[in-house]
């Protein structure tokens, strides 16, 4: 059974959607019903929202080299942490401390977003992304996503494009 999900557009008053406003980008908030004993967030928001599992991105922390990089994903798929270093120029990645990647990015996990960390990391987007018109990323809370294009995303967080993900 699919969950309601209710559209708004703008606002939403997360550390993400702030940032998306003050730099003038459009997008459009996806709120939904966030189930806490969901297994998958991701499969969870593209499900709610009635989206295609490789429109709905998730945002990973990981450990580069001692150095915090952020992965954006397909839900559809998984993070391959060794193309993640080759694309920062790296040569070994392991997924981030939980706590850390807390801490760092202001976000508790499920709710991290690519936008508006409390420090802004290096980030990797999936080059998959650049084949949907937009795509959907954390907004900064579980049950809350943000739609917005691709080359969007990718300038406001000076995001390098790369074949990260795997299916």
């Amino acid at each position: 059974m699919a969950k309601k999900a209710k559209k708004q557009q703008g606002g939403g008053g997360t550390p993400a959607t702030v940032a998306l406003t003050a730099a003038g980008t459009d997008f459009t908030v996806h709120a939904y019903e966030h189930d806490p004993a969901s297994a998958s967030y991701g499969e969870e928001a593209a499900e709610a929202l009635g989206v295609s599992p490789e429109r709905v991105f998730k945002t990973l922390v990981a450990d580069v080299d001692g150095e915090l990089t952020v992965a954006v994903v397909p839900v559809a798929g998984q993070l391959d942490l060794k193309a993640l270093a080759a694309a920062v120029g790296g040569k070994r990645a392991v997924m981030a401390d939980p706590v850390a990647a807390e801490r760092t990015t202001g976000y508790v996990r499920g709710g991290i977003s690519p936008l508006g960390q409390r420090r802004r990391l290096r980030t990797v987007l999936d080059a998959s992304a650049s084949a949907h018109p937009t795509i959907c990323v954390s907004a900064g809370r579980r049950g809350l996503e943000v739609e917005l294009a691709p080359a969007d995303l990718t300038t406001l967080t000076n995001a390098v494009l790369a074949p990260i993900g795997r299916a």
